[in-house]
């Protein structure tokens, strides 16, 4: 498969110039999507239940702020940034009704059009604008005249323009600033939902928490294992991220590249490989999809326990104490 990277140039943000872009969601993303748009000179309007908590913050950041319902019937372009569990129920009481013929329906994750849980009708485009960063670093990259790298894919192309639709969006929220590349809603949830689940959230928070535990129970001091296997990653993966694993070995000791090649596949093993592919699998045939849906419809019981138990390890309460201590941060 052909990866090519566009640009600004490669992107017409006058389309969405007379037309109204209606932001579902207020949170990380839902901010991010809904200033860097404004500032870039469309007419943007924040989608937010009565009540929200988000209103406030909005409207203080001078955005107009209608019900969900309202700025979906107004707008002619509606990106759903409520987290993903929320989507559907959203779609189905606030959006669905009010949609016209033509109107674009933009995600920036393609769980809820992939699992089949929203199903919109065949005459609006359905595109997916999927920055690769969380929204604060969106928002910050923007306004330091940089941006976000960007995925984009299109589901439904009634209007023909679809994918031009898609690339004025990345363009108006900076993403064409630094790359954009084009994919399809099944690639995008299931190596987003694999990378979070096994490498970026899962993975390495455990890895972390297991190496601090380790040296813990072996009579090390907290601090000090703090400071080897959370502190440091920081620096570790800044060097990964300006120039990927070589960046990182070239600025490393030898004695610690020697120790990383010999160990890391004794951690991450075989064993791990096939835990790997079976969190895939789950991904790939709808049973992750099934179980955080089912989750939530019960409350969140075990999601609310696997979070308090994150919240009290020793590991987060240590740092929080060294961190106070911290006098750069």
């Amino acid at each position: 498969m052909d990866i090519s990277i566009l640009y600004d140039k490669d992107a017409n943000l006058n389309l969405l110039e007379n037309k109204t872009l209606a932001v579902i969601g207020y949170g990380s993303q839902g901010h991010a999507h809904a200033l860097n748009l404004h500032d870039s000179g469309m007419k943007v309007v924040v989608g937010l239940p009565e009540g929200a908590e988000h209103r406030a913050a909005a409207t203080k950041d001078g955005l107009t702020v209608k019900t969900t319902a309202e700025a979906a019937k107004e707008a002619d372009m509606i990106i759903i940034l409520a987290p993903d569990q929320l989507q559907k129920e959203i779609y189905d009481r606030d959006i669905a009704p009010g949609l016209q013929e033509g109107n674009v329906l933009a995600f920036a994750h393609g769980f809820n059009i992939f699992y089949e849980q929203i199903q919109p009708p065949s005459t609006v485009d359905v595109v997916m604008i999927a920055p690769k960063g969380p929204g604060h670093l969106v928002r910050r990259t923007f306004k330091e005249d940089s941006g976000t790298p960007c995925l984009i894919a299109v589901h439904q192309d009634y209007s023909g323009h679809a994918k031009e639709y898609a690339l004025a969006w990345a363009k108006g929220i900076g993403g064409t600033r630094a790359g954009v590349i084009e994919t399809d809603f099944k690639i995008e949830t299931e190596t987003d939902l694999f990378g979070e689940q096994a490498v970026l959230c899962g993975g390495v928070a455990e890895l972390i928490r297991a190496g601090f535990d380790t040296l813990v129970k072996a009579g090390y001091p907290a601090e000090i294992a703090y400071f080897e296997c959370m502190h440091e990653m920081k620096l570790i993966v800044d060097l990964i991220y300006e120039g990927g694993l070589n960046r990182m070995n070239y600025s490393i000791s030898e004695t610690a590249e020697y120790g990383g090649y010999i160990t890391g596949s004794r951690i991450v093993g075989k064993e791990s490989k096939k835990a790997m592919k079976r969190v895939l699998k789950e991904i790939q045939d709808g049973t992750f999809a099934r179980n955080w849906l089912l989750e939530n419809k019960v409350g969140q019981p075990n999601f609310k326990g696997l979070r308090r138990a994150s919240e009290t390890h020793l590991i987060e309460i240590v740092g929080a104490k060294l961190r106070k201590m911290f006098s750069w941060l």
